[in-house]
């Protein structure tokens, strides 16, 4: 009987290659179609910052049109939806590269309760979503005084 010398990552390596097989095999068939490979699903990048008076949600949408929008607030769930569409201003033949990425994209954020729903707004302008979430006004704690 051999002595076969122990190697803690064969199975590792051997893993990561049956892995790329298979993406490789997928990517060569199944998922082609006639538009660019950039049209998977994207999530547009956000900043969430907080003021005393406010929360604010700022989310990049370059090339989103404002009606391709949409925002909903649910059981202090903020729910962004979208899509950036692909325009074939071209024929897809003459393209060299495609980088940018296109299609549809969904980002939810739970939001405390301190958010008072009735004054939240929302602006876009130059692919840039601002959502102004205005705290509620909170209630002063009561004194109250212990009897003798």
């Amino acid at each position: 009987m051999a002595i076969t010398r122990w190697d803690p990552f064969r199975d590792l390596n051997i893993l990561q290659e049956r892995m790329n097989r298979v993406f490789e095999d997928v990517a060569g068939r199944g998922w082609k179609t006639d538009e660019p490979s950039a049209t998977t699903s994207w999530s547009p990048a956000v900043d969430i910052y907080e003021t005393d008076n406010e929360i604010t949600v700022q989310a990049e949408l370059p090339g989103v049109d404002r009606k391709d929008i949409a925002l909903q607030l649910e059981n202090n769930v903020l729910t962004l939806k979208g899509e950036r569409r692909f325009e074939k201003e071209t024929n897809q033949e003459n393209y060299h590269r495609i980088e940018r990425s296109y299609g549809g994209f969904s980002r939810a954020f739970t939001i405390p309760t301190s958010v008072d729903d009735d004054k939240i707004r929302a602006d876009y302008k130059d692919g840039i979503l601002k959502i102004a979430l205005p705290k509620k006004e909170q209630v002063k704690a009561k004194q109250i005084k212990i009897g003798d």
